[in-house]
């Protein structure tokens, strides 16, 4: 997969790594990452890596005729078709962000493989920290997924589909706050009622309004849900800890709001901004 130049893949696989569904995704030694998937009714495999003058992608089990539209949802989920300079121009004018830019030339914006399970995952991170929402995840593959007939390392499950969680107990499935469990049923009854409901939004607020009138969905992650299934550059979490850990100075952390207010100078790129600043932040925090 052909992209614009620099590619800055460390981050990306890194921000990935961190974040693999147990049983579902996996990354290795030669900084590739693969999962399972599911095309047209059938499981397989993919698998990317960083080339010379590409990423390289294997696929197992997907027919030959799909592979245009597993193409697609590639270049999606690496931001393959991003436009790092004008991106760069435009955030390096924040004296936080200039030096992040010039450290990780190439930034790329984290996609969506599966707009539902990223959906999913946004839920499963309300309130608890990337580690804790990786392993509600992993149980919840175990529990509702689809096991591969032909396992392939630690790749074993299909994640489930929105048919699988409708009307799934999953809150005593992962022992976690009813609540949630709700909210997972709830995007999946949406997404069953609207086959356009992860369907390319007319404006960033119209996406937010979308979301968030799904019970249980807030504004943190209804803007998650549009920075990387939608992929809305503009979209931006405003509360999100890591964000605010990431800006803060000898006098402390800024508020959401006096976020709010220094991110109008990102635009149309505030969700780089905030890939940048997270960055920064998990290269700072370990296990973050």
């Amino acid at each position: 997969m052909s992209y614009r130049p620099p590619y800055y893949w460390a981050a990306i696989r890194a921000f990935l790594a961190k974040r693999v569904i147990p049983g579902v995704e996996t990354t290795d030694p030669a900084a590739a990452y693969a999962r399972t998937i599911s095309v047209a009714g059938r499981h397989g495999l993919l698998r990317v890596a960083p080339g010379e003058e590409g990423l390289h992608v294997a696929l197992r089990g997907v027919e030959a005729g799909h592979a245009e539209s597993v193409g697609g949802r590639l270049r999606h989920l690496f931001d393959c078709d991003a436009d790092p300079g004008a991106i760069a121009t435009c955030l390096a004018g924040d004296p936080v962000l200039a030096p992040l830019v010039a450290a990780r030339p190439g930034l790329r914006l984290p996609g969506a493989w599966d707009p539902f399970e990223t959906g999913c995952r946004a839920i499963l991170g309300q309130q608890v920290s990337v580690a804790a929402a990786t392993g509600l995840a992993g149980k919840l593959v175990a529990a509702f997924g689809t096991p591969l007939a032909e396992p392939m390392g630690g790749l074993t499950h299909v994640f489930p589909a929105p048919a699988d969680l409708v009307e799934a107990d999953v809150a005593l499935a992962l022992n976690m706050p009813r609540a949630r469990g709700a909210a997972i049923r709830a995007l999946a009854a949406a997404a069953l009622a609207d086959p356009d409901l992860f369907a390319p939004a007319e404006s960033l607020e119209a996406a937010v309004l979308r979301f968030t009138a799904i019970r249980g969905i807030g504004p943190w992650t209804a803007q998650y849900i549009a920075m990387r299934a939608l992929k809305l550059p503009d979209a931006l979490p405003v509360g999100d800890v890591g964000l605010l850990r990431a800006l803060e100075t000898g006098t402390g952390r800024p508020s959401p709001a006096e976020l709010l207010a220094r991110a109008e100078a990102w635009r149309p790129f505030r969700a780089y901004a905030a890939q940048h600043l997270w960055a920064a932040d998990e290269a700072t925090v370990k296990g973050w």
